[in-house]
């Protein structure tokens, strides 16, 4: 990943609880429970957990959690926001973390190190590259939950002038421009360069990475369900399990 979006991270730990898509952490922990009922004191690993809410939910509810997340300065967020929590904390890079353990269950919600790569970066290789990386850190049969943009949704947006000025490649389907965002530390200018992957894109990396995929949902913050994807939703859910 970037040394762009570890900055950008860094800079947002701070105020990032105040985004309105952090505020359903419970629902979501109930909801992702739901989807692959797994016992207390199972462990999961939560990658990009960004200030911790999921794995310190899980946590509460007796799950041996492992957060794992680019950003010192969010993980500085877990670690004050756990407390007494036994958690384990670990700063890496979701591309080439090695951990000494196999685990029964992961996350990796609210795009957590999916797509966030840098201008030039093969994004094909960098979402695969993660999704191998979780494999090899997963026993057999568990589950793995992702939520990732949605490229449905931007495609629905896009016009042709998007291509005549360099915005949008419709022959490799990668976004590239300075995009304005309205955060809770103030507006920001970000360079966007994104490849906008839709399901069926997605399911075929995860199939490559030994997982099989058990369904597609809606993932916007706050909406999850087990409900079809709408197309113009921000995000997808993924819930896929390791092969045997």
């Amino acid at each position: 990943m970037s040394s762009m979006w570890k900055e950008f991270f860094d800079s947002q730990a701070s105020t990032y609880e105040e985004n309105p898509f952090t505020k359903n952490t419970v629902a979501e922990v109930d909801f992702l429970l739901s989807l692959y009922p797994l016992k207390p004191g199972a462990s999961i690993l939560d990658i990009g957990c960004g200030t911790g809410r999921h794995s310190i939910e899980l946590a509460k509810r007796g799950y041996q959690m492992t957060g794992l997340d680019l950003s010192e300065k969010m993980l500085e967020v877990a670690k004050a926001n756990a407390g007494d929590l036994d958690i384990e904390w670990v700063n890496a890079d979701a591309q080439n973390f090695a951990l000494d353990k196999m685990y029964e269950g992961a996350i990796c919600l609210c795009e957590g190190s999916l797509g966030l790569i840098d201008r030039g970066e093969d994004p094909v290789k960098h979402d695969l590259t993660v999704f191998r990386n979780i494999a090899k850190h997963l026993k057999a049969n568990a589950p793995l939950v992702i939520t990732c943009l949605n490229g449905y949704s931007v495609i629905r947006q896009l016009k042709d002038e998007f291509s005549a000025d360099g915005r949008f490649n419709p022959a490799t389907m990668v976004s590239n421009y300075m995009d304005e965002w309205d955060l809770p530390s103030g507006t920001k200018q970000i360079q966007i360069y994104e490849r906008l992957f839709i399901a069926p894109e997605v399911t075929n990396m995860l199939e490559q990475a030994t997982f099989v995929v058990d369904a597609v949902y809606g993932g916007t913050a706050g909406y999850w369900g087990r409900r079809p994807l709408s197309l113009d939703e921000v995000e997808a859910m993924f819930c896929c399990r390791k092969k045997p």
